[in-house]
C-alpha cells in the first residue's frame, strides 16, 4: 500500500485535467452504488470491498487535501466539503446495514481485493502511480522468532544431532504453497472474525457434541501391531488420518486412549521425526506407549542436557520444564509432525512455555512439504477459565493466525453465506471450526468398548534429587542382602544349583531382612525405602489428579501415608483444586461430612483418602477415576479402595491410575501385587490365571532384588 506521502506526490503533479482531485468524482459514483445496494438489503460481497476501498480512500484524500501547501484555501475548503458528503452516504449506508461499520476501522488491513479496486480506481480517475503502487501485497504466513538472546545463552546441542544433521544434509526443495491468514475477500471482509467465533462456542450448539466427522470403523484392524488392538473409537480418528486429514485437537476423556491414537496417526500419516511435547508426570508412559504401538520406531527422552539424546531416533519427547533448552537445535531437525499433550497448559500466548510451543510449530510448518504436517493437540481440558483459552491451541494447529482465521477456516466460514450480525450465523461457524479437526468423546459415549473396570499403570520420573537418593539406598539395601547370602553360602547354609541362585536360601535371606531390617545405621529397609518413594511421588500423584479433576470432574486420591496426603491436599490447593480428605484420626462426623462434599458439593474435585481409614465401608461413586499415588502392601487392600467407586450407583467405567516411580523398585511391587491378586481369580472366580507365591510382597520385592543382583554378577 502506498503511504500517504507518495500518495500526496503523486497527486500533486500526476492527475490529468482540471479537477485537483478527480478521484472524487469515482468515489461519489461507488458511494451512490453502494447505498442502493443498502436500500434493498444486506450488502453482498463485492459492495463491502467498495465500502471499505471508499472508506479508505476518503481517509487518504482528507489527510492530502489537509497537509496540501498547494491548494488555495477556498479550493482546500470546498474538497473537504465534497468527502464530507461522501462520508455522510458512508455513515447513513452503515446505519442500514451495521455489519459495515467494522470496514469504517482505520487499523483494518485491506486484503488483496480491496487493494486491487483501490488501484484500479485511482488509475480510472486518471493518475500516475509509482511501480511499487501497482503491486497487491498479499498477507505471508508468519514466521516464528528466531530465538531470543536470552534464551541463545542457555542453549544446549546433545552430541548425536551434529551427527543426524551431517548424515543428511540435503533435502529436497519445497515448492508447494503455504496456507496463510487470509483476508476473507466476500460477505465477512472486514470483519474481526475472532470474537464471533468465541462466541459461537460460547453459545454451544443446542447440546450437540464437538466431534468432527469421523469415518467409519474400518472392517479390519490394520494399524495396531501383533498383539495389540484399537478400540473402534480410536479407529475411527486414524482412518481419518489415513484419508489425509493432519490437525487435531483431541479433547477425548482421559482412559480413552489419547496417546495411543496420536502414536499410531503419526505411524500411519509417516511424520517421522515426531516431536511429543509432554508434561513430566507423563514422560515415561509416552516412551512406553510409543514402544507398545510402534515397535519398530526408535524413541528417545530428551531431558535435563539431552546427554543421552539419540538424534536418530524416529520419536523425540520432550517436557515443558527443560524446551527453553533445546529450542535451536529442535527448530532445524526436520520434524514433520507435533504432538502437544496436555495441551491446555499453552493456554496462556504470553508465557515463554506456550511461545516455544508455539515457535517450533511454526518451523515445522514452514519445513514439511505443503505446509502440512501432522499436529495434534491432546487435551481433555481445553477450556480452563474463558473460551478464549482456546486461540493458543488453535494457533498452535495453524487454524488462526496472531488476528484472524488462516485461508482454510475462512472459506468455511464464507461458505455459511452469513455474517456475524445474523444470529444463524454462530452454529454453523462452530460447526466450521469443529470440522478443521476437533475430535470429543466421553466415557459413555464409548462405554461398549471399555471394560468396567481397569488399573493403568502411569511411570514417572522422581526429582533429580529425590531419585538419586531412593537409587542409592535400593543399592545399599542390595548390597546388604547380597552380602548375607554370600556369607552364609559359604558357611554351608545352601547349595550352588548350576547358574541359578539357591531360591531357598534367597527365601531365607529376605525373610531375616524383614525380620531385623529396622532403618538405623545400617541403612533403609524395604518399608522405609516405599515410603520415601511415596513422598517423592506425592507431588507427581497430586498434579496428576489435578488433570484429571479439571478434564473429567471428581477424582478420589489414595496414599498410605499422612506426609504424602499434607503433600497433595497442599499442590491441590496451589492449583485452584478444591479438595476434602478422608483420615484415620477423623471423626465420624467428620468422614461423613467430607463425603458428602464429595458426592454432592460440584467444586470439590478431589478426596484425598487414607488407603486403611478410607479402603472400606466408603461410597464414592459420584467420581470414576482413582489416583493410587501408594502402593498397598496387598492387593486386596488396592482393590477395596478401587471399589470405593467401583459400586452400585456408579454408571461409567471406573479407571484406576497407578503411579509408579520409574528405575524402582516400585514397578515390580505392582507386579508382585497383581500376582497375589491372580490368587482371588484363580481361587474365586475360576479364572484360569498365574499366581505368584504365597509369601508376602515384601518378602517377594525383597528376593527379586537379591536375585537380580545375584544373576547380573553371574553374567
Amino acid at each position: 500500500m502506498p503511504t500517504i506521502d507518495r500518495q500526496r506526490a503523486s497527486q500533486g503533479s500526476g492527475y490529468k485535467g482540471a479537477d485537483p482531485a478527480p478521484i472524487i468524482p469515482v468515489l461519489a459514483r461507488r458511494v451512490r452504488e453502494v447505498e442502493a445496494k443498502a436500500g434493498g438489503g444486506k450488502v453482498g460481497p463485492t459492495n463491502r470491498t467498495k465500502f471499505q476501498v471508499i472508506a479508505l480512500l476518503v481517509r487518504e484524500q482528507r489527510a492530502w487535501i489537509r497537509e496540501s501547501t498547494q491548494l488555495p484555501g477556498a479550493v482546500r475548503a470546498e474538497l473537504l466539503k465534497r468527502l464530507d458528503g461522501i462520508a455522510t452516504i458512508l455513515a447513513r449506508t452503515a446505519a442500514r446495514d451495521t455489519s459495515l461499520i467494522a470496514l469504517l476501522d482505520e487499523k483494518a488491513t485491506p486484503g488483496p481485493a480491496a487493494q486491487r479496486m483501490r488501484r484500479d480506481w485511482l488509475l480510472e480517475s486518471g493518475a500516475q502511480l509509482a511501480p511499487e503502487d501497482l503491486v497487491i501485497e498479499t498477507p505471508q504466513p508468519r514466521k516464528a522468532p528466531p530465538v531470543s538472546a536470552e534464551l541463545a545463552a542457555k542453549q544446549v546441542v546433545p552430541r548425536s544431532v551434529p551427527a543426524r544433521a551431517l548424515a543428511t544434509p540435503f533435502l529436497a526443495p519445497d515448492l508447494e504453497p503455504r496456507p496463510t491468514e487470509a483476508d476473507a475477500g466476500g460477505v465477512l471482509t472486514g470483519w474481526n472474525l475472532m470474537d464471533p467465533l468465541y462466541r459461537a462456542f460460547e453459545e454451544g450448539a443446542g447440546g450437540t457434541a464437538a466431534t468432527m466427522a469421523l469415518p467409519p470403523v474400518p472392517e479390519f484392524d490394520h494399524f495396531s501391531p501383533p498383539g495389540q488392538h484399537l478400540m473402534k473409537h480410536q479407529a475411527q480418528l486414524v482412518e481419518k488420518v489415513r484419508q489425509g486429514h493432519r490437525t487435531f485437537l483431541l479433547a477425548d476423556e482421559p482412559g480413552l486412549g489419547k496417546t495411543a491414537q496420536s502414536v499410531i496417526a503419526a505411524s500411519v500419516a509417516g511424520a517421522y521425526p515426531l516431536l511429543c511435547v509432554v508434561p513430566n508426570v507423563v514422560k515415561i508412559n509416552w516412551t512406553r506407549e510409543v514402544k507398545r504401538w510402534t515397535p519398530q520406531r526408535k524413541v528417545t527422552l530428551i531431558s535435563g542436557d539431552g546427554a543421552d539424546v539419540d538424534a536418530f531416533a524416529d520419536v523425540f519427547i520432550v517436557n515443558y520444564a527443560v524446551l527453553d533448552r533445546h529450542l535451536s537445535w529442535l527448530s532445524s531437525l526436520g520434524f514433520r509432525g507435533m504432538v502437544v499433550d496436555e495441551a491446555h497448559f499453552i493456554k496462556n500466548l504470553s508465557s515463554q512455555r506456550s511461545q516455544h510451543v508455539l515457535t517450533l510449530a511454526d518451523r515445522i510448518r514452514e519445513g514439511t512439504p505443503g505446509g502440512n504436517p501432522l499436529l495434534m493437540a491432546l487435551t481433555g481440558t481445553p477450556l480452563i477459565n474463558d473460551v478464549e483459552d482456546f486461540h493458543a491451541i488453535w494457533r498452535f494447529l495453524g487454524w488462526v493466525g496472531d488476528k484472524k482465521p488462516t485461508a482454510e477456516l475462512v472459506h468455511k466460514l464464507e461458505a455459511i453465506g452469513r455474517t456475524p450480525a445474523e444470529r444463524g450465523f454462530y452454529p454453523e461457524a462452530r460447526q466450521a471450526v469443529v470440522s478443521m479437526g476437533i475430535v470429543r468423546r466421553r466415557k459413555v459415549d464409548v462405554a461398549k468398548d471399555l471394560p468396567d473396570k481397569r488399573v493403568v499403570d502411569l511411570p514417572v520420573e522422581l526429582d533429580e534429587e529425590v531419585g538419586r537418593s531412593i537409587r542409592a539406598a535400593e543399592r545399599e539395601l542390595t548390597r546388604r542382602l547380597v552380602a548375607t547370602y554370600k556369607r552364609l553360602l559359604e558357611a554351608g547354609h545352601g547349595e550352588e544349583y548350576g547358574v541359578a541362585p539357591d531360591e531357598a536360601l534367597m527365601r531365607r535371606v529376605a525373610a531375616g531382612e524383614l525380620e531385623n531390617g529396622t532403618p538405623g545405621e545400617k541403612g533403609e529397609n524395604v518399608f522405609s525405602m516405599v515410603r520415601r518413594i511415596g513422598q517423592g511421588k506425592a507431588t507427581l500423584a497430586a498434579d496428576y489428579a489435578a488433570q484429571l479433576a479439571r478434564s473429567v470432574g471428581k477424582v478420589v486420591f489414595f496414599a498410605k501415608h499422612i506426609d504424602v496426603m499434607d503433600r497433595a491436599e497442599e499442590m491441590l490447593r496451589d492449583s485452584g483444586v478444591k479438595s476434602v480428605s478422608l483420615r484415620g484420626d477423623h471423626s465420624t462426623n467428620q468422614r461423613q461430612v467430607a463425603i458428602d462434599a464429595f458426592q454432592k458439593d460440584p467444586e470439590v474435585g478431589v478426596i484425598v483418602c487414607s488407603l486403611t481409614a478410607a479402603g472400606v465401608g466408603v461410597n464414592l461413586h459420584a467420581a470414576s477415576n482413582v489416583v493410587l499415588a501408594e502402593l498397598s502392601w496387598t492387593a486386596a487392600e488396592q482393590q477395596q479402595a478401587i471399589d470405593r467407586v467401583h459400586r452400585i450407583g456408579q454408571d461409567e467405567p471406573v479407571t484406576a491410575w497407578r503411579i509408579l516411580a520409574a528405575g524402582t523398585i516400585d514397578s515390580r511391587i505392582a507386579e508382585l501385587i497383581d500376582a497375589k491378586q491372580g490368587l482371588a481369580a484363580r481361587a474365586l472366580d475360576g479364572h484360569d490365571v498365574e499366581v505368584g507365591t504365597g509369601d508376602s510382597v515384601q518378602l517377594d520385592a525383597l528376593v527379586h532384588l537379591l536375585r537380580t543382583a545375584l544373576e547380573a554378577e553371574r553374567a
